[in-house]
């Protein structure tokens, strides 16, 4: 086979598996199941993508990249992040982007680029076209009939997993039984990339009955003969629907509701000419009414569980029936006086997404006020959105939880890459608007819908759901490939890829024949070393893509054992991922924690033993754990984690020797300077003054906590203590009577506010009131 076969082979297969694995992929073995090895799969194959494209063009003798209409909006929007890493407060994580995610770095930015203009340059006839969006259906099948059984408590996953066919597997808070999310991860990442595929299901269903218009249909038999095919893609869209239903994503049902209305009024009206007579119009467009009609009725059967949007559900309509016409003849109970209900909280117990979303965006948008032009740096929103996060946040049920998302792509651009990033993101967006109505509709004035038109509208539609879920929350690895591959598929479309308009040289003296299959097989001594080395530094990239890998296998495993205390297994797997992967800060940084904890723990029990050998061996681990951890936080001085983890291993190491306890102080006050409104990191920068002695900056700073979160109850507690601790002599004995008072205060406000049965605040108070 000639080599340029060969090579068009590997483009047009490893497209095709990318599109139909990245989906499916997913391992237990990795520190985050999905999103991590989804990116790592789709690293590995850009790399053997664009490497045979690269011999390919030194088989030609020439190096040309298709120039597309995309190719300044996508150009200015690849330099705004690279601008952004550059300036970054956090290169290392603007690069690969947030550890364990990783998607929205400069390398997956990149990836998705490559693969643009590996497609454009090598798959754009409307043959691959086809087969691409089938092979995604296809995909997109698996997904979801793994994802169903789910629903009913039957989880395929835990089945590979643990060996068990239920939803055990899973924590209280990722229940698929009450939020389907299959092989994406998570509920709303599902719901985005069905709400993509639906679309396109639905225009194969309408272009295989265009087929078969105008064929004469007697009886049903000669109908689902003829129009099987269309019959399958509308009830594989229905099918995936009724698993979006059940992801219970207000974002995606609110895209995939609005892309459908995109997709009927544009359908109808380029098909208004055919619109004479109800009878016609049902005869020739029965598909996409009997979509409409299906969809509404999924909706209006299972909607109950979509919040404010499933309102007019059956379950909620007949509920609010039978409440208006139920009559109670039993006397009113006295009321019974209830604790005010705590604002915007779900049937769940947490604090209602809308709020928390409003206090995040709020946050996103200070974040862009102090880093206008060019953003904080790419990907680096988990650490300047500590910066200028609302004090609000603290009085939500998420208020200690890392957001690395503004949960808003939009505001998450603004915010790392700044005015510049966002408006060459958005210049993409409209840019592809404007020509899918000016070159592919042609302003509806468009009478009829040609052929391919129809695909067009589907992946135009499919586009619009991207915007709408990307607005109630980020892209995740899949929805970003389809957002980019979706500007190549509907170029090649509308016929908009002039293949004879390229940007590049060549450097074959041999006039160039347009057959590809005339070139011929023997290579130059140059172009075979370039083949060479290409082959060599793709294998490179690849190997180092596996090393991370494995390294990020054992940094898991040794994670996991430390969270379960289970320090001495844990330290051989940490230090395995360290030795694999040295230049990573994350992995680092848990190392250094693990060294900490059995430098301690290797003192103690010489001190048992009396012997000198544990405690050389606990010496060198702290000195290796405080080098370590300084390294982390010297590299990336703004990672608010690595100062946390800082103050976790200058405590651990000061239960043995109380010199490291200033260090810990130290630590946290930078942390705490990082993140002036986090309610825990005052709270523990007021425990460690506290425990330096330093009591007068102790109540300061816990004063200040309670402001920042006024239920927080350990901050109250402690305040209290050290009130009660200025207030007496060493002796024990109250010679400051305002501070003891203000001490019982304390206690007293956790009982009628937090707690109203909290022992040790009774007790401290019966104890204090007798001094």
């Amino acid at each position: 086979m000639r080599l340029l076969t060969i090579t068009n082979r590997v483009i047009e297969y490893f497209f095709y598996l990318l599109i139909f694995s990245v989906p499916l992929y997913f391992s237990s073995a990795t520190s985050e199941l999905f999103e991590f090895n989804k990116l790592w799969l789709t690293f590995g194959i850009t790399i053997i993508i664009v490497a045979a494209w690269i011999i390919k063009m030194v088989a030609q003798g020439k190096f040309k990249i298709q120039r597309t209409i995309f190719d300044i909006p996508i150009g200015l929007f690849l330099l705004s992040q690279i601008i952004s890493t550059i300036v970054s407060i956090d290169p290392h994580t603007s690069i690969w982007g947030y550890y364990s995610r990783f998607n929205g770095g400069l390398l997956s930015i990149l990836s998705y680029v490559l693969l643009y203009y590996a497609f454009v340059s090598n798959l754009s006839d409307i043959k691959y076209v086809k087969r691409i969006l089938k092979i995604s259906l296809v995909s997109g099948l698996i997904v979801s009939l793994w994802g169903l059984p789910s629903h009913f408590g039957y989880d395929p996953t835990c089945l590979l997993f643990r060996g068990t066919f239920d939803v055990s597997c899973w924590t209280a808070d990722f229940q698929p039984k009450i939020r389907i999310f299959s092989t994406l991860g998570q509920p709303d990442w599902l719901s985005a990339y069905l709400a993509i595929l639906i679309p396109v299901s639905l225009a194969f269903s309408i272009e295989k009955i265009k087929e078969k218009t105008g064929k004469n249909i007697k009886g049903v038999l000669s109908f689902l003969k003829t129009y099987y095919l269309a019959i399958l893609y509308l009830l594989l869209s229905l099918f995936f629907y009724l698993d979006l239903i059940y992801t219970a994503s207000r974002s995606g049902v609110l895209a995939i509701w609005t892309s459908l209305i995109v997709f009927a009024v544009v359908y109808f009206w380029l098909s208004r000419k055919s619109l004479k007579g109800f009878k016609k119009t049902v005869k020739l467009h029965w598909a996409i009414i009997f979509a409409l009609v299906i969809v509404i009725l999924i909706t209006f059967i299972e909607g109950d569980r979509l919040g404010a949007l499933g309102s007019f559900s059956y379950p909620r309509v007949s509920q609010k029936i039978l409440s208006l016409t139920k009559t109670d003849e039993k006397p009113k109970p006295v009321p019974i006086k209830q604790p005010a209900p705590q604002a915007h909280v779900t049937e769940f117990g947490g604090t209602d997404s809308t709020k928390i979303r409003a206090i995040v965006w709020a946050g996103a948008l200070k974040v862009w006020q102090n880093y206008p032009l060019f953003g904080s740096g790419t990907e680096t929103f988990a650490f300047s959105y500590y910066q200028f996060r609302p004090a609000a946040h603290n009085l939500t049920s998420e208020w200690n939880f890392l957001y690395n998302k503004a949960h808003n792509e939009y505001l998450n651009y603004m915010a790392t890459t700044g005015t510049f990033g966002i408006l060459t993101y958005l210049s993409i967006i409209f840019y592809f608007i404007f020509i899918v109505f000016s070159k592919g509709f042609k302003k509806l004035k468009l009478t009829s819908l040609e052929e391919n038109k129809i695909l067009t509208l589907g992946l135009f539609t499919s586009f619009v759901s991207i915007l709408i879920t990307n607005f109630f929350g980020f892209s995740v690895v899949i929805v970003n490939i389809y957002f980019f591959l979706i500007l190549g598929l509907t170029l090649s479309l509308l016929e908009l890829v002039n293949k004879d308009s390229k940007f590049g040289f060549s450097w074959s003296k041999k006039q160039q024949s347009s057959q590809v299959s005339k070139v011929k097989e023997k290579l130059g001594t140059l172009s075979l070393g370039l083949i060479l080395v290409i082959i060599a530094v793709s294998g490179y990239f690849i190997y180092q893509l596996i090393i991370f890998r494995e390294a990020d296998k054992a940094y898991a495993y040794g994670y996991n054992l430390d969270r379960v205390q289970q320090y001495q297994q844990a330290y051989s797997h940490l230090h395995k991922a360290y030795s694999l992967r040295p230049g990573e800060p994350v992995i680092a940084d848990e190392t250094a924690y693990n060294d900490s904890v059995m430098a301690v723990l290797i003192l103690q029990q010489g001190q048992q033993d009396q012997s000198t050998q544990s405690a050389e061996l606990a010496q060198k681990l702290a000195q290796e754990a405080v080098s370590l951890g300084t390294k982390a936080v010297t590299e990336n001085p703004n990672n608010i984690v690595f100062w946390k983890t800082q103050t976790r291993i200058y405590y651990t190491l000061a239960q043995a020797d109380p010199q490291y306890l200033p260090m810990a102080l130290e630590a946290i006050k930078k942390a705490a300077s990082l993140a002036p409104t986090d309610a825990n990191i005052h709270y523990n920068l007021g425990i460690l003054y506290g425990q330096n002695g330093d009591t007068n900056n102790a109540i300061k700073t816990l004063d200040e906590t309670v402001k920042l979160k006024s239920d927080y109850r350990d901050a109250h507690y402690a305040l209290g203590i050290f009130y009660h601790q200025a207030s007496v002599d060493k002796d024990g004995k109250v010679i400051k009577p305002e501070l003891n008072q203000k001490a019982i205060d304390t206690m007293k406000y956790i009982l009628s506010h937090i707690a109203e049965n909290d022992t040790a605040a009774k007790d401290a108070i019966k104890t204090w009131s007798t001094q």
